[in-house]
């Protein structure tokens, strides 16, 4: 059969018979050509000339009879239209027309099949079966070859990409035609070319990815396995962005092709990389591995030119669950036995220095340590390190599962020892540490990623446990030298100003010994050091040896208690304390002494309590005996009113300090 297009040629001279007797192997009559070509003509745009023939070999003008006159009487040509051009089956293959020629295909397939029906003469048709046949496969094949190209057609070359998919796409709508018709189809039906055309990408993916483009030059420095797990990486994002930049055009919006391709690709890594991990891994290329699935091969699905073409989540992790789990628990293994040994090498190097009398080092004429920074960049870099190559931030908590005991216990141990055996350089080490201990409760309170919450709870207690431990070390013989003063506190002659002096002054004098710390930590060992003596104050008053009998006195005790608290937390603050709220403490118990209406005391008691949940009844009443006047009916109506303030429970922020004031 020959196909004829509107060309832009002369007009040709009239076909013989004989001429179209060649055409389609001698199958066509004359007739039957003409009602072909007339289907075609049909089908195809009539203002597309699809480039057959000899178009640039010049032509003489054919002159037509019909004339007209220029102005000057000279005759003027008219042109005649041009006719058709006549294309062949094989130019269409040659020019990869390839939907025009399987159109052409199931047009002489739909007029065999027409006359076998009426006719039920298979013999006298065989010959044009069997050459239809062969020119299907002869397409078949061009298509297969074409779409076996898809991934390095040049950005001219697409257009036979897009024939091939059209042509797919007809042969599918034909089988399916076929499938409803009430006649044996023929024996090339159904053709299955979309099963086809999926099993060519697939073959064309796994061909690139077993044999992907040159490395570049900075793969020097990887292993083996790493470069091919690298030049895998690059070619599926290179084909990747291929197919969305132009393979995608060549494809109707149903198909999905970008989505198709991701798939193809995601598989054919998949499984190269479960090869690679069954044969064994050291600790660098699990690494790579890893960061490869849960990192790297993420970040090119989520490049904006992909990402707005491709749906990743159906995807899934490029290796199996039960894979990648072991994997996991192996590198996480790995890196927590890292982390315990810098970390008791780092232990072990502080103990080492302390046990050879060295001094730790000072800054700015404070004693410091390296422990905590060092400790806390190694955790920090591992918990984020791993948080890219697990891809998941509470899987690389688990490195520091066991911080609590291999960190914190063994530090303990540490200060303990310093402090038990009190060296000539403990008190140093101690005043180093305070400073480690809290840049380590800072990262918990702070970084809170880098732990589960019962491990970081964990490590605070004992943080806690060694400042406290660490406070009363270096407080200890400052309070034993000022026994002598406490004694005088809640005695007749605390209320001579000159006695509670010679405490501030011995206050003043020993915390001189108490320097050497950073700024912070020594504002909270002053903290707590005025908090010691204020408890040491309230505790000597509550004991009863003062016994205010009238009004007089009372006001005397409210104007002494008064005083001496302002006088003690000035002298805190110019030390470095921070605790106001301690002085606070001590006024509302001078008015508690100074009231003499019974529903006013009530009411201070209230405000005492409610600040202070710890209060107890036992200190209500030790310091309402210090007023002689009040009857034991009035004692008790006070603490009454605490006990119900205890069970409606108003303070929502409590602050402790009555727990440390012993009465009896």
């Amino acid at each position: 059969m020959c196909l004829m297009l509107h060309g832009c040629f002369p007009r040709r001279r009239r076909r013989t018979k004989e001429h179209f007797s060649g055409c389609w192997h001698g199958i066509c009559s004359r007739k039957t050509m003409r009602t072909d070509t007339r289907g075609i003509r049909n089908f195809l745009p009539r203002t597309k000339w699809f480039g057959f023939g000899p178009r640039d070999q010049p032509q003489p003008p054919a002159v037509n009879n019909n004339t007209s006159s220029l102005t000057d009487g000279s005759p003027l040509l008219q042109q005649e239209e041009p006719q058709p051009v006549i294309l062949t089956y094989e130019q269409m293959l040659q020019e990869k027309l390839l939907y025009e020629a399987g159109q052409l295909l199931i047009e002489k397939e739909e007029r065999v099949f027409r006359e076998l029906k009426e006719s039920d003469a298979f013999t006298h048709h065989e010959e044009q079966l069997n050459q239809l046949k062969a020119d299907r496969k002869a397409l078949q094949d061009l298509v297969l070859q074409t779409l076996g190209q898809s991934l390095c057609l040049e950005e001219d070359s697409l257009a036979g990409l897009t024939s091939a998919v059209k042509a797919v796409i007809q042969e599918e709508d034909q089988d399916l035609l076929w499938k409803h018709r009430d006649q044996t189809p023929p024996s090339w039906r159904p053709s299955g070319w979309r099963k086809l055309h999926d099993s060519t990408l697939l073959s064309l993916v796994k061909e690139r990815m077993e044999n992907p483009s040159t490395p570049s030059a900075c793969q020097i420095k990887l292993t083996t396995i790493q470069a091919d797990i690298t030049n895998m990486g690059r070619q599926l994002k290179e084909d990747l962005l291929s197919v969305v930049g132009g393979v995608k055009r060549c494809y109707p919006q149903e198909m999905d092709i970008c989505n198709f391709y991701s798939k193809l690709y995601h598989q054919t890594l998949s499984a190269s990389l479960m090869n690679i991990a069954d044969f064994g891994l050291v600790d660098k290329d699990r690494t790579f591995l890893l960061r490869w699935v849960n990192e790297y091969y993420p970040e090119i699905l989520a490049k904006p030119q992909l990402h707005s073409e491709i749906d990743s989540g159906p995807l899934g992790k490029l290796l199996p669950e039960r894979l990648l789990n072991s994997l996991e628990d192996e590198y996480l293994s790995n890196q927590q036995d890292e982390l315990t040994t810098i970390i008791r090498r780092v232990l072990g190097e502080e103990r080492e220095k302390w046990n050879e009398g060295e001094e730790p080092e000072t800054e700015d004429g404070c004693f410091f340590s390296p422990v905590a920074y060092d400790i806390i960049q190694l955790i920090n870099g591992k918990v984020t390190s791993s948080t890219k190559v697990l891809g998941d931030p509470h899987k690389a908590q688990r490195i520091t599962c066991h911080i609590s005991k291999d960190l914190m216990d063994s530090y303990k141990s540490f200060q303990s020892d310093v402090i038990k055996q009190n060296k000539a350089n403990s008190r140093s080490f101690i005043k180093a540490n305070l400073d480690c201990i809290k840049q380590f409760s800072e990262v918990l309170n702070k970084e809170r990623h880098l732990f589960t919450e019962d491990v970081r709870k964990s490590c605070l207690r004992v943080l806690t446990d060694m400042k406290q431990s660490a406070h009363t070390y270096l407080l200890q013989p400052l309070h034993e030298r000022l026994k002598p003063q406490y004694r005088k506190l809640g005695t007749s002659d605390w209320l001579h100003q000159s006695e509670f002096k010679e405490l501030l002054d011995g206050i003043n004098k020993e915390g001189q010994d108490l320097q050497g710390s950073t700024e912070s930590c020594h504002k909270e060992l002053m903290g707590q050091l005025e908090q010691d003596v204020t408890v040491e104050y309230v505790s000597k008053l509550l004991k009863g040896k003062v016994k205010l009998k009238d009004k007089v006195q009372q006001l005397k005790a409210y104007l002494t208690v008064k005083d001496n608290a302002e006088n003690l937390h000035h002298l805190f603050v110019q030390m470095g304390s921070e605790e106001d709220w301690l002085k606070e403490i001590l006024f509302k118990i001078a008015e508690v002494l100074k009231l003499q209406d019974l529903p006013a005391i009530q009411m201070q008691v209230v405000l005492l309590g409610t600040d202070y949940p710890d209060l107890s009844e036992k200190h209500v009443l030790a310091l309402l005996k210090l007023k002689t006047d009040l009857t034991k009916a009035d004692r008790k109506s006070a603490t009454d009113i605490l006990h119900t303030l205890r069970e409606i429970g108003s303070n929502t922020q409590p602050r402790s300090f009555f727990s440390r004031v012993q009465v009896k």
